[in-house]
């Protein structure tokens, strides 16, 4: 054998820089299901199912175009347990003269495997991933380009405008003279919340399908998360179709009720499409080429098209900069010294917290949450309650059927946690309940007061709210960006700091949140 190529469970592009060259009669690829991509952390149903389905659909359509495919399944037993045993062996029953892969997309993984064919004696050759517009290389030169200013989104963002020319005038101008519309772009639905909404297309499992949800189910029974209702695109003709449908149904409105939330409503006019992208079923340059395009042609306001490319041309390809350049240190930040335990219903949804309730049961459902569901409900509470940030990481990284540590990472201690003290953003993400409450939450289901932070019924956003702000006041005061909210603790006399203190300790006690059969 020339060459045996290794296909990760990301990386299911059948144009990956790692085929070039492949010739069927002299070359292998090979692909391995293995415990510990479950087990490093307590991975859920539905994100097991998504990856392994994915494998498999992949594998065969190599399979159809001719080329052979050794493809380790997870069986009951005798499977090898990680990728790095998997390779190990299959090196020594195979004999390929070189190894040849795409770079991975997680740090842990591509240490393992580096090392284990370096111990082997093998020649690798890891071949750049090409499913992004910018090589990471790139990215480092262009942060090293700012000398000390800060690594910011918004100015990143112009750069990647600016390099692929996408939504620019022929003289190098925005289109519509704005770089961004986020003043347009964060609309809550109202009080008759958001009507009748567009039905996100629904793949139900085939028969290669239907045997990974029962090996999940079998094999991973004791893991959260539900199966019922998986029906996610785990081909690259089922992806191409949701593209199709979010580009038409519902990117039209995406842009300005992107940040909004409504009770039993999960989707809305979110696209669904990052599972696709993060497994390499979309090529992130199809997808921003269809929005520009829907924009181009009168289908799409151009405030949605820009906040949904700014999605992936902006921020997926700035976390994923941010990720190899800080890594591995990165994965130990803790800025704010947080150090309490993430609550143990995280893995149930079995709390009282009306909001928190109906995010962590969707995300238990369906694997999924959108973007503000996850920074303003589930991460803002973790922040505000100051759970160590490398425990909420790995909630993060189980629960979601997206979540691949590359993008995972940065989203949760930079932008969610603050933990690396401002690399990514310029101030803790930090609301009252009165931000929830307006933007659609729960809150006129719930027995907590989002106007209120302290006695029996305040909101736990509320007092948490305000008891970081007094736990954090002397480092928050070098963010000037939250001035005015320190300000308002001068407001606060110490009786109201004293009933602050006393409720945030019950909320972090464990002594609030409990169902109501539960509570005292």
């Amino acid at each position: 054998m020339r060459h045996l190529v290794v296909v990760l469970g990301d990386q299911l592009d059948a144009e990956a820089s790692a085929f070039d060259g492949f010739d069927p009669d002299l070359d292998r690829v090979w692909m391995a299901e293995v415990a510990e991509e479950s087990t490093h952390v307590w991975s859920s149903k539905p994100r097991i199912a998504l990856f392994l389905a994915g494998m498999r659909h992949f594998a065969r359509r190599l399979r159809e175009r001719g080329w052979p495919v050794s493809y380790v399944e997870l069986a009951e037993d005798g499977e090898p347990g990680t990728l790095a045993n998997g390779l190990d062996r299959a090196l020594r029953e195979l004999r390929p003269e070189r190894v040849l892969m795409t770079a991975p997309g997680d740090w842990r993984v591509w240490k393992a495997l580096t090392a284990r064919v370096g111990a082997a004696g093998v020649p690798l050759e890891v071949r750049p991933d090409r499913h992004f517009h910018l090589q990471v290389r790139d990215f480092a030169t262009y942060a090293r380009s700012l000398d000390g200013r800060p690594l910011r989104l918004e100015f990143f963002y112009r750069e990647m405008r600016r390099r692929t020319g996408v939504l620019m005038t022929p003289d190098g101008q925005p289109e519509g003279g704005e770089w961004n519309y986020d003043k347009a772009n964060r609309r809550p639905f109202g009080r008759e919340g958001p009507g009748m909404l567009p039905e996100p297309p629904r793949f139900p499992p085939d028969a290669t399908t239907r045997e990974v949800l029962a090996l999940v189910a079998r094999r991973f029974a004791d893991h959260p998360g539900e199966l019922d209702e998986f029906s996610w695109p785990v081909t690259r003709a089922d992806a191409l179709h949701a593209l199709d449908d979010f580009i038409t149904h519902r990117l039209p409105a995406f842009g300005p009720y992107q940040d909004a939330m409504w009770p039993g409503q999960p989707w809305l006019y979110h696209s669904q499409l990052s599972a696709a992208l993060n497994l390499k079923l979309l090529d992130p340059r199809e997808v921003v080429a269809a929005a520009e395009q829907a924009w181009r042609a009168g289908r799409v306001p151009l405030a949605s098209a820009e906040g949904f490319i700014r999605q992936i041309l902006g921020w997926r390809e700035y976390v994923r900069g941010v990720y190899w350049t800080q890594m591995p240190g990165y994965l130990e930040r803790n800025a704010l010294a947080a150090d309490a335990d993430l609550p143990g219903w995280y893995w149930t949804g079995e709390t009282d917290f009306a909001c928190l309730r109906d995010t962590l049961r969707q995300t238990l459902r369906h694997g999924y949450a959108h973007h503000i569901q996850r920074l303003m409900v589930t991460g803002l509470f973790a922040l505000l309650l100051g759970v160590r940030p490398r425990e909420v990481h790995a909630w993060y990284l189980a629960v979601y059927v997206d979540a691949v540590e590359w993008v995972e990472l940065p989203n949760t201690l930079g932008m969610s946690q603050f933990a690396d003290g401002g690399l990514m953003g310029s101030k803790p993400y930090i609301a009252t309940g009165r931000y929830i409450e307006r933007m659609g939450g729960p809150c006129a289901g719930c027995r907590y007061d989002p106007g209120r932070f302290e006695g029996g019924t305040a909101c736990p956003f509320t007092t948490l709210y305000w008891d970081f702000l007094l736990r954090h006041a002397s480092l928050l005061a070098r963010q000037p960006r939250l001035a005015a909210q320190l300000r308002r603790l001068e407001t606060l006399d110490d009786a109201q700091r004293a009933g602050i203190a006393q409720r945030a300790t019950a909320i972090r006690d464990g002594r609030v949140g409990r169902p109501a059969a539960a509570s005292d």
